[in-house]
């Protein structure tokens, strides 16, 4: 072939780059390429097919198809045909690798490319030639590069009030009840759900469903209850009742209401949940949709209907009763009073602090988040029974939304919490006002014997603090939460059938679009349990239903179950009573220690997940109602641990053999000065560990040093971060005057130093005296 036929090839080029180019329209974002994971070519083995080529034109001499595929490689005028057809350099140098292997470990190619080759090794072609064959290869094994219009098309988020054309061919009236907590705003929107002929309600907890679903059977108003894990009817014949109660992610976007309440709207925002929020505002078909929440979400609110064309009315709420930010500290445990309720950030705190309430004789009910909702219920009604001798509460901010509490005075025992930002990184840091406000109105509640509520801190320099927080407005909700719909992932699935379900999540959310009124969910849970399922087969729309189970990935007991349901699943076996008892060991025993409570927690969330699949693949997990039973007799277990919780936290102190290893308490080295401040009784009051890893509960001042081996360095930098504004190391950290790399190197050379057994004024004289032995070794 001569240089005319060379010319027509590039001129093919040319016209290939102009019709498929990726980049569709100006302003279309380019993808994330790094998430292209390409599909494997294996190149033609001996005697696969004969080699038409080298009977038209002769055998390839491979050094010198060598020599010419590096040319290519190198030429500019061909990287940016490359650029042109959506190969960036990444996406180049790979296809570049993959196509040079499939011609030099292929023994035989096709006729054209065998001729092409050919003639430009005999000098009477051009290694531009190659182009058509290489972006052929190239398409291969990146194949979104041939779809990327329809993927972008697909993956286009920017209208979602389209995606429910049911609720826009209604006209809705909004009605916003704004006020902060305790000020009646939910209490009237409910009332208007009762008055209704047909309502939903829709909450971020099960505890407020249920709540509500007690209120409205109460008021003679029939309602039914719905969860990820639980259909409670209202009418014995299982007839759907006119009024439901439910999670907002079970709420239906196709059934006609009436009333609609959405409750907590401050929620769209959230960076893993925000989507169900706004999926119920855009979608729910109500004829009256009640939004209930902070006043911070109504701008946001406001903007997202006039995108549908609705107005809204806003309705404001003052609180009912007053609160006050008191001028003193606690200081001690000394100065608890009836009514009080610490609030921690954790279960280490949550622990050490009842521990100590309760070696000062004094009894208190405890709650965190990981405890099964019949317990809490049952410690919120211990704590707020007037002939009850507990009278002190121990709780996470798990009390912020779905207890109805008597409580008089909140102590925030800390002000800093972990949290997980839109991008899935765990960030600690004060926590924020919308917080501070939703656990401090807790105090005083509306109705309960307390008329003023109070709030305070445990530790002095910690309230200063916390008065600017309440002192600041709440931030604007700025833009509310999507997240890839099933259907969506299925048509990026039928254009990338080789494609993880985890990898198409990656390259669905690279490509994806968003106006600024919206953003993309944090999807790394999803991810998560993509990856940990990808070796099972399954079919797209049941990996999909797997991956958005509700689990704690940091549960690992929880996490082997659901691989072990899914595996069970694949084969068609169904997970029968019975194998269920067997993988948990029911029946359970009362625990005996923190570590066994912890693992029946774990139980209980086992159980959770079989009951939210049984409604999704019913004959797959048949036994739905046996389960129920016994989750119910485990609850009841776990409520008789939660009420001895000192008696199991002096049990795993005393279980720890002498010369184990001990975990250091959360808040250790580099303490927060003004934990100094405190008594020295509450100076040395226990630390409890992390129950999964515990080996001992319970970590005296003066044991806090030994076995630091023990302690994972990286939980130890994570605790260096954790404490606020206030903290030495974040103060430096914000002036500049500490890098992270200078603390990574505090905290190494903390730990050598302990390890060793040296403290204070020992430590630099050991550093003098090992200084001089240096010296004299120079010398």
């Amino acid at each position: 072939m001569g240089g005319a036929a060379a010319a027509r090839l590039r001129l093919a080029a040319a016209s290939s780059s102009s019709s498929s180019s990726v980049g569709g329209d100006g302003s279309s974002r380019a993808p994330d390429t790094s998430l292209f994971v390409p599909v494997p070519l294996k190149p033609v083995g001996d005697g696969a097919e004969e080699d038409v080529g080298a009977e038209l034109t002769r055998p390839l001499d491979k050094g010198e198809v060598l020599k010419n595929l590096n040319k290519f490689y190198k030429r500019k005028e061909i990287q940016r045909l490359g650029a042109e057809n959506g190969l960036d350099a990444r996406l180049f140098h790979q296809a570049f690798i993959s196509f040079r292997k499939y011609i030099m470990e292929s023994s035989s190619v096709s006729a054209d490319l065998h001729i092409i080759l050919n003639d430009i090794c005999c000098g009477a072609g051009h290694v531009d030639d190659l182009f058509p064959f290489f972006l052929r290869h190239a398409k291969q094994i990146f194949p979104m590069l041939d779809c990327m219009d329809d993927l972008r098309k697909i993956s286009d988020l920017r209208l979602p009030p389209n995606w429910y054309p049911d609720a826009r061919a209604i006209q809705r009236k909004i009605i916003f009840h704004a006020g902060p907590t305790n000020s009646g705003k939910t209490y009237h929107a409910i009332q208007r759900f009762l008055s209704a002929k047909s309502g939903i309600y829709c909450g971020p907890l099960k505890l407020l469903a249920h709540e509500i679903f007690q209120k409205s059977n109460d008021a003679n108003v029939p309602c039914d209850l719905v969860t990820g894990e639980e259909r409670v009817y209202a009418n014995e014949d299982a007839r759907q009742a006119p009024h439901i109660a439910c999670t907002i992610e079970m709420c239906s976007t196709n059934m006609p209401y009436e009333v609609a309440v959405i409750d907590e709207i401050q929620m769209i925002r959230d960076p893993a949940r925000g989507w169900a929020w706004t999926r119920a505002l855009l979608g729910l078909c109500a004829e009256e949709i009640h939004v209930c929440g902070e006043a911070a979400a109504i701008d946001l609110v406001t903007e997202l209907m006039y995108t549908t064309g609705e107005e809204v009315e806003v309705r404001n709420y003052k609180r009912l009763t007053p609160l006050t930010v008191l001028d003193y500290a606690l200081e001690s445990l000394d100065n608890l009073r009836p009514g009080d309720c610490v609030v921690c950030f954790s279960k280490n705190d949550i622990y050490s602090v009842s521990r100590q309430i309760e070696a000062r004789g004094l009894e208190c009910a405890v709650i965190y988040g990981s405890l099964p909702p019949g317990t809490k219920l049952e410690q919120a009604k211990k704590f707020n029974d007037p002939d009850d001798p507990c009278k002190i509460l121990v709780a996470t901010d798990a009390i912020g939304m779905g207890l109805n509490l008597c409580i008089k005075r909140i102590i925030f025992n800390s002000i800093v919490k972990p949290t997980v930002n839109e991008k899935g990184e765990k960030e600690i840091d004060s926590i924020t006002t919308s917080q501070a406000l939703q656990i401090a109105g807790r105090a005083g509640r509306y109705g309960s014997s307390f008329k003023q509520g109070e709030v305070t801190t445990m530790h002095r320099d910690d309230l200063v603090q916390l008065k600017e927080i309440l002192s600041e407005p709440v931030r604007p909700v700025k833009a509310a939460g999507l997240h890839p719909t099933p259907e969506q992932i299925e048509m990026f699935a039928y254009h990338l059938p080789d494609a993880t379900l985890s990898n198409l999540i990656d390259i669905f959310v690279s490509l994806s679009q968003v106006d600024g009124l919206y953003f993309v969910c944090n999807i790394d849970d999803f991810k998560f349990l993509a990856d940990m399922i990808q070796h099972i087969p399954l079919n797209l729309r049941s990996r999909y239903v797997f991956c958005t189970a509700p689990l704690n990935r940091k549960e690992p007991f929880v996490c082997t179950t659901l691989l072990k349901f899914a595996r069970q699943f694949s084969r068609n076996e169904p997970l029968t009573f019975d194998w269920l008892c067997r993988h948990t060991k029911w029946p359970l025993a009362a625990p005996k220690n923190i570590k066994e409570l912890v693992h029946l927690e774990a139980v209980h969330d086992v159980f959770d997940l079989y009951l939210w699949l049984s409604y999704r693949f019913m004959d797959m997990f048949p036994d739905a109602v046996l389960v129920r039973d016994i989750q119910k007799k485990l609850d009841d277990i776990i409520q008789v641990g939660v009420c001895n919780i000192t008696k199991l936290i002096r049990a795993s102190q005393s279980a720890a053999a002498p010369g184990t290893a001990e975990v250091v308490s959360e808040d250790f080295p580099l303490s927060r000065t003004k934990r100094d401040t405190r008594p020295v009784s509450d100076r040395h009051g226990a630390k409890s560990t992390e129950a999964l890893s515990i080996a001992a509960v319970e970590v005296s001042g003066e044991r806090r040093a030994k076995n630091l081996k023990a302690y994972r360095s990286a939980t130890r930098q994570e605790d260096l971060k954790s404490h606020g504004r206030g903290s030495l190391a974040n103060r430096l950290l914000r002036e500049g005057l500490l890098t992270q790399e200078m603390l990574r190197q505090l905290e190494s050379e903390w730990q050598d130093q302990h390890r060793n057994g040296r403290y204070g004024l020992g430590s630099k004289r050991d550093d003098q005296n090992s200084s001089k032995e240096t010296g004299k070794k120079k010398k």
